[in-house]
C-alpha cells in the first residue's frame, strides 16, 4: 500500500505544504488542459499562478497544507504514481541548504551553525528557520531552497534548528549590474470585464512572483522568454480587471533588470494583448 498520501497528509496537517513527485523527484505535469501554455512541472514555468485544473502542475506552487486538496480524488492518481513527497519550504517559513556531496557537507560543517540535518542519497540537507530566495548552485554542490522552490521530504532529521546565518544570507544575495535605470511603467491596465477566475486573494500575487522570477532567472532567449511570460500573465489575468499598472510595473522592472529595453517591454506587451484578442 502506498503510504505517501497518508504521510503527506499529516505533514500537511502540520502545516507543511506538500506535493507529490514522481520517480525523477519532478513534480508531475502535463495536463491536457495546461499543454498550450507549457505547464509541465518544472520549477521554471512558463505559465505563472496556480492551475485550476486537477492536477499538481505547477512545482512548488501546487504545494498545499489543505487537506481536502491532498487527500482529493484529483491528486489520488498523482500519489499513485508518485515515489517521494515533495515540500515547499518557504511555505512553511523554513530555508533548505542542499549539499549535494561530501565535500560540500564538509564546507557545510566548517563555515555553518549546527541545525536540524537530514541525510539525502548524496549528502545532507541543513534545514534552518527563516525564508530566503531560493538559488542553485551558490557554490560547488550546494543549493539554496526556500522560497519559490521545492525539496524532497526525508524525515524530520535531527538536531535543533536554527535560525538562517548570515552566511547563507550572503550566498543569495544579488549582485547588482550595471544597468540602465528601470523606465516607468508605459502600458494602461487591461480594461477587464470578463469573469475572475481568482480562487484566493493570493492568486494574482503568487502568479505576478512567479512571473518576475521567470524573467529573472532567464539565462538565454530573454526576449522570448518574457514575451512568454507576458502572454502566460495576460492569459491568466488580464481579463477579469484585477491586473493593475503596478502589476505590470513590476514586470517591466524585472525585464528591464535583465537588460531589456523599455521599448521592447512594451512591445512585448503589445504583442500579446494581440495574440490573446485583448
Amino acid at each position: 500500500m502506498n503510504s505517501l498520501p497518508t504521510t503527506a497528509l499529516a505533514l500537511a496537517e502540520q502545516g507543511l505544504p506538500v506535493l507529490p513527485l514522481r520517480a525523477d523527484k519532478r513534480p508531475f505535469g502535463n495536463c491536457r488542459d495546461c499543454e498550450e501554455l507549457a505547464c509541465d512541472g518544472r520549477p521554471n514555468m512558463r505559465i505563472p499562478g496556480p492551475c485550476t485544473c486537477p492536477w499538481p502542475c505547477h512545482g512548488w506552487a501546487a504545494a498545499t497544507t489543505d487537506p481536502s486538496v491532498v487527500g482529493s480524488p484529483q491528486w489520488s492518481a498523482a500519489w499513485r504514481r508518485a515515489r517521494a513527497i515533495g515540500y515547499h519550504p518557504g511555505g512553511a517559513g523554513a530555508t533548505v541548504v542542499d549539499l549535494d556531496n561530501p565535500a560540500a557537507v564538509d564546507w557545510a560543517r566548517e563555515n555553518l551553525p549546527p541545525t536540524t540535518t537530514v541525510a539525502t542519497t548524496r549528502g545532507e540537507h541543513w534545514i534552518y528557520r527563516g525564508t530566503v530566495r531560493s538559488v542553485n548552485a551558490v557554490r560547488e554542490g550546494v543549493d539554496i531552497k526556500s522560497t519559490m522552490a521545492y525539496a524532497r521530504w526525508l524525515g524530520p532529521g535531527t538536531g535543533t534548528m536554527a535560525d538562517v546565518p548570515a552566511t547563507v544570507h550572503e550566498l543569495v544575495k544579488v549582485k547588482p549590474a550595471a544597468r540602465p535605470a528601470p523606465r516607468a511603467v508605459a502600458v494602461a491596465a487591461p480594461a477587464g470585464g470578463g469573469k475572475c477566475p481568482h480562487r484566493s486573494p493570493v492568486y494574482l500575487e503568487r502568479g505576478i512572483a512567479m512571473a518576475e522570477q521567470r524573467i529573472s532567472t532567464a539565462t538565454s532567449g530573454v526576449h522570448a522568454a518574457v514575451y512568454r511570460t507576458f502572454l502566460a500573465v495576460l492569459s491568466a489575468h488580464g481579463r477579469c480587471g484585477c491586473l493593475t499598472e503596478t502589476h505590470i510595473g513590476r514586470l517591466f522592472t524585472a525585464a528591464q533588470a535583465k537588460g531589456e529595453s523599455a521599448r521592447h517591454c512594451t512591445d512585448a506587451w503589445a504583442n500579446a494583448s494581440t495574440a490573446l484578442g485583448m
